[in-house]
């Protein structure tokens, strides 16, 4: 009697996961799987099948083949993706088709598994999908809990981020302006022994170059006018920490060396002292320049390019991991809502404002998203934020209109979804809603393979 109320009680916890590949014996393994780890599965056979199933049953999660007969795996993803941006979808898929599963993740799939499947990874990429290790990641991994992520990119970037930043190796970090870089460099020092001394950051292409040296390596009262007092530089004010020099791509080519001499030597010398000043800090540096190119152009000195950069890290932009944008979005709007006291009158945003995020290309980046996300919010006054906003706030028209057929067949399933939910599966009560006899009803769900029995209560 306990076991059973142990698995009920597992059963009203869990996440409702579908399930669609059309090997029958696939379908009960990974089911068997799923429901030992509590959740509640899903199958269907086909994917004409699964968007019923989705429309009916409204699951956190989807695990598709990729290859199946009729809609295949991509189509189906696409077809979920427009109906329900932030959908987790997962693709399973046989080696030899991992580079479509790979260009699948791109467009935003949540990610994808290999067959034959390891229960271990399959467990865990259904926890991330689904949320349930969010929370134990963020306290046995604090020093990432600044970063919204569901990117296999990201992921792979920040596991090895974690490796590097137990070292003292200087670290250059690569990507277009608004990826991110200063977060990331937070989290490296974050992640590292130094994680109890200071963070600085200075923005090398905002300070003029006459200024530089003295925001650096500090001033001795006296040194020029103005210098009433003698200043530590950033150098000795980030002592024990992290030194974050970004858009070091910008810094003047008279400053380079006098740099270069600085990190080599562990030592820098205040503008009119007569002595140099030990340092320790861990410099990480950042641009979204081509430093290789900038080198072969004379704009970048060779030697301080090597000594900044022992570790690179590319930072992808928000376009290479579009399945990024949801997560991001919500944080963005949790943020504001908790700054505004708007919690009670915004409630997310709707289908189609998702869409109009996920078609974008975000030029900006992630900076962009932000201010696109506040600009839509200071306009919403209740209820999810509409498409309209976020179309306003990018300046640009709506696009993407779908071919008749599609659109006729969406709305027609659409139609018939909430005639059945209004008559709790009754097929007969549904058929007179409609105005149709039973038989020609019958015959309207199964073209869209929607089951009567998953619309009861």
């Amino acid at each position: 009697m306990t076991e059973r109320l142990e698995a009920d009680e597992a059963e009203r916890n869990g996440c409702r996961i579908l399930l669609v590949d059309d090997d029958p014996g696939l379908l009960r393994l990974i089911s068997l799987r799923l429901e030992s780890n509590g959740y509640l599965v899903d199958t269907a056979e086909s994917g004409e099948a699964a968007l019923g199933r989705v429309a009916a049953q409204a699951p956190d999660a989807v695990i598709t083949d990729l290859r199946m007969e009729g809609m295949d795996g991509m189509a189906l993803f696409r077809q979920l993706r427009e109906r329900d941006p932030a959908l987790p979808v997962v693709i399973l898929t046989a080696h030899g088709t991992i580079p479509d599963a790979v260009a699948a993740t791109r467009e935003g799939a949540f990610g994808f598994l290999t067959k034959p499947f390891d229960s271990a990874e399959l467990l865990e990429t259904i926890a991330e999908a689904t949320g349930r290790n969010r929370a134990g990641a963020g306290r046995s991994a604090s020093w990432r809990e600044s970063i919204v992520t569901r990117s296999h990119a990201m992921e792979t970037l920040l596991s090895e981020l974690e490796m590097v930043a137990e070292s003292d190796a200087s670290v250059l970090l690569i990507g277009e302006s608004g990826t991110g870089k200063e977060v990331i460099a937070r989290a490296i020092h974050d992640a590292s022994p130094r994680r109890n001394g200071p963070f600085v950051a200075i923005n090398c292409a905002s300070v003029p170059a006459e200024l530089l040296e003295s925001e650096l390596f500090g001033y001795r009262k006296g040194a020029f006018t103005g210098a009433d007092s003698d200043r530590d530089g950033l150098f000795v004010t980030a002592a024990g920490g992290t030194l974050l020099l970004d858009e070091i791509g910008d810094m003047p080519a008279a400053f380079q060396a006098k740099l270069l001499r600085a990190l080599q030597e562990k030592r820098v010398r205040p503008v009119g002292a007569a002595e140099e000043v030990a340092t320790d800090v861990r410099v990480v540096s950042a641009t979204h320049r081509d430093l290789e190119r900038a080198i072969r152009d004379g704009d970048f000195r060779e030697d301080l390019f090597y000594r900044l950069n022992v570790v690179q890290f590319d930072v992808p932009a928000l376009r290479d991991r579009p399945e990024d944008i949801v997560p991001l979005a919500e944080h963005f709007l949790a943020d504001i809502q908790k700054d505004r006291l708007k919690a009670d009158r915004i409630q997310g945003f709707s289908r189609d404002a998702l869409r109009v995020l996920l078609g974008h290309d975000w030029p900006g980046n992630v900076r962009q998203l932000a201010n696109v996300v506040e600009q839509a919010c200071v306009l919403c006054r209740k209820g999810p934020v509409p498409a309209n906003l976020v179309q306003r706030a990018l300046r640009r028209d709506p696009t993407g209109v779908q071919p008749l057929a599609e659109a006729r067949d969406a709305f027609e399933r659409d139609y018939l979804v909430r005639i059945m939910r209004m008559a709790g599966g009754n097929v007969s009560e549904a058929a007179r809603l409609a105005g149709r006899n039973r038989t020609e009803f019958y015959r309207l769900l199964g073209r869209h393979q929607l089951e009567p029995g998953d619309f009861k209560d």
